[in-house]
């Protein structure tokens, strides 16, 4: 079976350079999976959460939608035989990889003015420092990704476009890069400093940073005082710890299980749908979540909840 899985059946591929460059990333501890060939996009899984039909081998052995993040390995088995069987592009996720890039482009078209490199430069000195050496790699269209390790404390980063300036988007928690070894239209990603990752600047970390959550209003669901009642009840703060208490990298998925599970409940008549969305999505954002993204993972485990409904006794 593939390590990775598709649909596809087509006859291995030699891709020793591919291969190569995958296992040296993998050796940093750096999470990588397949990109379609001298593309962008991910090649696994073929489908989104919402058409997950539980088919595929990896999210019908997880028990929910698998998508190309917690694919992502740097086991060096799984890597030779997805590897050895097409010239995938490499894929690096960054938040499994502890690492925040820093994604400096260039004016399209050829038009002329400011890149991103000069966007940063010029924030770098107006905090009277300037842009240490660290881990570089040119991009296939001439730009420019640094890698940073992301810090060890404060809350995680996730990816921007633009918020540090014109031409400068950054990659984190839920987000990838193209890496060095592939191309991408014929154009090829090489490693421009070959070097271990800087610590991310503290100037940068706290530009970075998400701005705090507004005050949260506790949600209240309305559940009959009896047995059935008490279940649901404690069915619920079950998954709100679950999501709420979920370790980094991992709470998206969290907040996916948790919400199968009350859409189970959902499906059976024993808790509403809005009350389950609510208090989901409520939990997700606190967990660190982004809100669009919270709502879209808890709207497709209550989907998929919902196939599978679950009686509770009265």
């Amino acid at each position: 079976m593939h390590p990775f899985t598709s649909k596809e059946g087509r006859h291995p591929v030699p891709t020793t350079d591919l291969l190569t460059a995958a296992l040296a990333h993998a050796g940093r501890g750096w999470y990588v999976f397949p990109l379609r060939p001298d593309d962008k996009r991910p090649a696994f899984p073929d489908h989104t959460a919402d058409d997950c039909t539980g088919r595929d081998p990896r999210c019908r052995a997880a028990g929910h939608h698998l998508g190309w993040e917690p694919r992502a390995t740097t086991d060096a088995d799984r890597i030779r035989r997805a590897w050895t069987h097409r010239p995938y592009g490499i894929g690096l996720a960054c938040g499994p990889s502890r690492l925040v890039v820093v994604d400096l482009d260039t004016p399209k078209d050829n038009a002329t003015g400011p890149t991103g490199l000069d966007t940063l430069a010029h924030l770098a000195a107006t905090h009277a420092t300037v842009i240490e050496p660290t881990y570089t790699v040119t991009t296939g269209r001439g730009g420019t990704h640094l890698y940073y390790r992301h810090p060890d404390d404060g809350p995680d980063l996730r990816n921007t476009a633009g918020t540090l300036g014109p031409l400068v988007d950054t990659r984190a928690h839920g987000g990838y890069v193209v890496a060095a070894g592939s191309t991408v239209a014929g154009r090829p990603y090489h490693v421009d400093l070959d070097t271990d990752p800087a610590p991310l600047p503290g100037w940068l970390a706290t530009r970075l940073a998400p701005a705090p959550l507004p005050p949260q209003r506790p949600v209240v669901v309305s559940l009959p005082t009896d047995r059935s009642g008490a279940y649901v009840r404690a069915a619920i703060t079950r998954e709100v710890d679950r999501v709420t208490t979920a370790p980094a990298g991992e709470r998206n998925r969290c907040l996916y299980i948790a919400a199968v599970a009350l859409g189970q409940l959902v499906a059976g008549g024993a808790l509403a749908e809005d009350d389950a969305h609510s208090v989901l999505e409520q939990a997700g954002v606190t967990a660190g979540l982004r809100t669009a993204e919270a709502y879209r993972t808890v709207r497709s485990g209550l989907t998929a909840g919902a196939r599978r409904p679950r009686q509770v006794a009265a």
